[in-house]
């Protein structure tokens, strides 16, 4: 299972946590903005969003732009982003509706919409080529991109990336989102979205209460379940082998050993399609190595980029 049917089902589960239906409003904008959007983050438009960005570091240092995962947002990056500011330029944005981006007013959330924006994002910073990191859906968006726009990737990770479908009837076909689905925008238990969540780390206790907190205000950002939805239903999978095959820039595939999402089996799929790939396991790491070893995880993509 894809890691979009994954989420689109675990957050349709969660919608309904504990039995009762709670109803739980989004939060204020205003109020999301000030806490979690202080400096350095910025709003730009870019495709007709308002797009949440963090851009730090030197500005004339090597770019590397990060994607978030899938219910995520730019502060998954923050310890890594801390490591890197010394020597690279960081961008991570909010994905559209993600975080503090929020709905998209096109309503199309397919991953070619998410090339548009990326490739007028790189136009506003004025930048003609970047190194691109992303994870889990990220890092289907990230291939798509540097199969898209190939000269303005110098080099690839791809963290977990999702793609592959484990059922081919359901390449070409639209998404559907589960009937609970539509509960989602709500209702939304912290308890149930903590029992969601807990699983993408190998040890439970990187999800602490101030990371639950996280990502329990960015789902209640106003407009995201409800995007969330969209996404969900509209998705179309395409087959990945004829994109992944005319990527010609270096990979580097990031997999945690104990990912549960997406097993770190699924790296020798894409390996077995990339002109220039290398396969980097980190032991005792779950989904999302860049919080739960931000240190450790780094590493292999600091050398592979250098």
């Amino acid at each position: 299972m894809s890691a979009l049917a994954w989420a689109g089902l675990a957050l349709a589960a969660l919608a309904v946590g504990g039995g009762a239906y709670i109803y739980t409003p989004d939060r204020p904008r205003a109020a999301l903005e000030a806490l979690y959007a202080p400096p350095p983050s910025r709003f730009l438009d870019v495709a007709g969003l308002r797009l949440h960005v963090r851009d730090t570091g030197p500005r004339d240092a090597p770019p590397l732009l990060l994607l978030h995962g899938f219910a995520s947002s730019l502060h998954t990056w923050e310890e890594w982003a801390g490591l890197l500011e010394a020597e690279r330029r960081v961008i991570r944005i909010d994905l559209p509706g993600f975080g503090l981006t929020g709905r998209d007013p096109t309503g199309d959330y397919s991953d070619a919409r998410a090339v548009t924006v990326l490739r007028a994002l790189l136009e506003a910073l004025d930048l003609p080529q970047v190194d691109l990191a992303g994870s889990s859906m990220g890092g289907r968006i990230a291939w798509r991109f540097a199969a898209a726009e190939p000269a303005r990737v110098r080099r690839l990770v791809l963290m977990a990336p999702d793609g592959f479908e484990t059922d081919p009837a359901r390449y070409g076909r639209p998404g559907r989102a589960p009937p609970l689905l539509y509960v989602l925008p709500y209702a939304l238990p912290k308890s149930a979205l903590a029992g969601a969540t807990r699983p993408a780390y190998a040890d439970p206790a990187a999800l602490t209460p101030e990371r639950l907190e996280r990502y329990y205000a960015m789902m209640l950002a106003p407009g995201v379940r409800t995007a969330i939805r969209h996404r969900v239903a509209g998705h179309v999978p395409e087959r990945p082998e004829p994109l992944l095959r005319s990527l010609t820039m270096p990979v580097l595939l990031l997999w945690g050993a104990a990912d549960r999402m997406i097993p770190a089996s699924h790296a020798a799929d894409y390996a077995a399609l990339l002109a220039d790939s290398r396969t980097v396991v980190l032991p005792g790491i779950g989904h999302v190595p860049m919080e739960e070893d931000p240190a450790g995880s780094l590493a292999p993509m600091r050398d592979f980029l250098r």
